[in-house]
């Protein structure tokens, strides 16, 4: 039974997929507390904007604190913040060495986006 996920503000689908969701017990970086994860969306129904976010974390004088980038994602239509893409998703590439990304390297990673419950209206099909 397949489920239409809407916008709670407008009521507009919002075209996810409950095939891209991500098993509720796989773990993320950015926690998994109330929303649903993806692993693909239809980018034509959502705006998106860069956010470059900064969360103190008093360890030592020096440190500044942790330094997270994400992206906000919006309804297209009534333009209401729905959740957030983050860059922590499975990696693109497999393999060893320099061409496969190994470990000394920076391992590229698929994007995954999170959106929040309450901002989604669910119901079945």
């Amino acid at each position: 039974m397949a489920s239409v996920y809407r916008c709670v503000s407008c009521g507009t689908d919002l075209n996810l997929n409950a095939g891209y969701l991500y098993p509720p017990d796989t773990y993320f970086e950015a926690g998994n507390k109330n929303t649903l994860s993806f692993s693909w969306i239809d980018e034509s129904k959502f705006k998106f904007s860069k956010e470059d976010k900064i969360r103190p974390f008093f360890e030592t004088v020096n440190y500044w604190g942790i330094q997270r980038k994400r992206t906000r994602i919006m309804c297209d239509c009534c333009g209401r913040l729905v959740g957030y893409m983050y860059d922590d998703g499975p990696p693109i590439m497999q393999g060893q060495g320099q061409f496969g990304f190994g470990p000394s390297q920076v391992i590229p990673r698929r994007p995954r986006y999170r959106f929040k419950i309450k901002e989604l209206n669910v119901s079945p099909s």
